[in-house]
């Protein structure tokens, strides 16, 4: 790929957008799906558990690929498989859209999550190549804007879409903006020098991680509902710790593997890709308890909630930028280190929400998260991706996205089990669901939760710290 120092600035702004465009469309249509999934059970006749798989399925083909395309993009050129992937994504979008019932709809959903896969592995890569490392947290933090900006804007076109159009338009919106993504792509993204070209591929490395990925998530979801003893559930469980060992071996043995296990002794990347997990993990904490905390606790409309749920994005939105900015000017690690501190001090805030708790209190612990969250993401990607050599920037790429998807996927499971074991504890009763009538219980096992989640943050303000100071020794010497 082009050297990053020879990119006009005019191009290095195309890039952006594009890469930019379809981060906002990726964004923004799982939150759209998200919000249309009571209509879309009732209209395709399934029930809510079998419509929760047009989402699950979404991010467990996306997890399976995303290192095999990392890989690929390494082997073939970033770009290349970045515009495929778009153009394979909007494909998606569009089968989707065809009402032909809920089978064809998932088919359409993994045809989707392939080209969300081909572009998320690739963006990061792409980004660290095109820019210099004095203005990379800059460019990071342009496309954590866009993602921040499509999770505020979906639950806002979606409602539109669905108050005047059938659910159908809520996958055809990305028909357009997707059109424009390609566009754009293909006048600025930089021709590709594949750093890896002529390699082969490791496709019995990429059939036993996408078994531990498949029957992993599998476990992970369907155990919420059918609980982690079932049978089907702890067998899936064994079969995935077989299929991750036997990964493991194989990438040992190979000379070219879907994934070099060497890329862990750059610590920079692999402390920062630690730390982002749990961040990530944290944040689902928040997008799964808030709703209930809001709609169920308090009885406020969902006009109200949506409104104090997208404080955090909107700050997002402004701080993403200043957060990469400063890490150009400071350097990333100090800047995470103040972003993850930020975030452990609004999380004990949150620990302090209650029945009555004012609006004024809320939203200040909001934006002390969305600030949080904007100045620890941008330079953490930024300080990752350049921690490892130009050769495997596809595969650090790829493992950053896993990362981001694992921490959904674990967030969710998290936050919910301990809820919900919480308040069977405390009422000796087993309780799977918001506890009706008896609305200080929730309070209790909400704060329980977060005080899990504070302490996975403490580990990971821990780990900044560590990288901090080891980047004053490094530069010292």
């Amino acid at each position: 790929m082009n050297n990053s120092n020879g990119t006009s600035t005019a191009n290095k702004t195309l890039i952006l957008i594009a890469l930019g465009i379809f981060s906002f469309m990726s964004t923004l249509d799982g939150s759209i799906v998200n919000i249309a999934m009571p209509i879309m059970s009732k209209e395709l006749h399934v029930s809510a558990s079998q419509i929760e798989w047009v989402v699950s399925i979404y991010l467990i083909v996306i997890s399976a690929l995303l290192m095999f395309f990392g890989r690929l993009g390494d082997v073939i050129g970033k770009s290349k498989v970045f515009k495929v992937g778009t153009a394979v994504f909007i494909l998606g979008s569009l089968l989707a859209g065809i009402n032909l019932g809920l089978p064809f709809l998932l088919f359409s959903r993994v045809v989707q999550a392939g080209g969300a896969a081909m572009t998320m592995s690739n963006s990061f890569g792409i980004t660290t190549s095109s820019f210099p490392i004095d203005q990379r947290g800059r460019a990071m933090g342009v496309i954590g804007t866009f993602v921040a900006l499509g999770s505020v804007a979906g639950p806002a076109i979606g409602g539109l879409i669905l108050n005047y159009l059938p659910w159908n338009y809520i996958f055809w919106i990305n028909v357009p903006i997707g059109v424009i993504a390609v566009l754009v792509g293909l006048k600025s993204l930089p021709h590709d020098v594949p750093v890896s070209a002529n390699a082969p591929l490791d496709w019995l490395g990429m059939i036993e991680f996408s078994l531990f990925v498949i029957t992993f998530f599998f476990a992970i979801l369907q155990g919420q509902e059918s609980g982690y003893s079932n049978p089907l559930i702890i067998g899936s469980l064994i079969i995935s710790i077989i299929a991750l060992v036997l990964f493991i071996r194989t990438e040992t043995s190979r000379k070219h593997p879907l994934l070099d296990l060497s890329i862990f002794q750059y610590s920079d990347f692999t402390l920062g890709l630690i730390a982002a997990l749990l961040v990530f993990i944290n944040g689902f904490f928040y997008n799964v308890l808030m709703p209930y905390y809001l709609v169920n606790a308090r009885g406020l409309s969902s006009g109200v909630s949506g409104s104090l749920l997208s404080i955090i994005p909107l700050t997002m939105v402004v701080f993403g930028p200043i957060g990469g900015i400063l890490s150009d000017k400071f350097g990333g690690t100090k800047i995470t280190v103040l972003g993850v501190s930020l975030l452990l001090a609004a999380q004990f805030l949150i620990m302090g929400f209650g029945l009555s708790t004012p609006y004024w209190f809320f939203t200040m612990a909001s934006i002390l998260t969305g600030i949080g969250i904007g100045m620890f993401q941008s330079p953490n990607n930024a300080s990752v991706m350049s921690a490892v050599p130009s050769n495997r920037l596809g595969i650090a790429g790829s493992v950053n996205a896993l990362a981001r998807n694992l921490g959904m996927i674990l967030g969710v499971s998290i936050s919910t089990s301990s809820l919900f074991l919480v308040m069977s504890a405390k009422s000796g009763q087993t309780i799977t669901t918001y506890p009706l009538h008896n609305d200080q219980l929730f309070i209790f096992g909400m704060r329980f939760a977060f005080l899990i989640s504070a302490v996975l943050l403490a580990i990971a303000d821990f780990i900044a710290i560590r990288r901090w100071i080891v980047s004053i020794k490094r530069n010292k010497n």
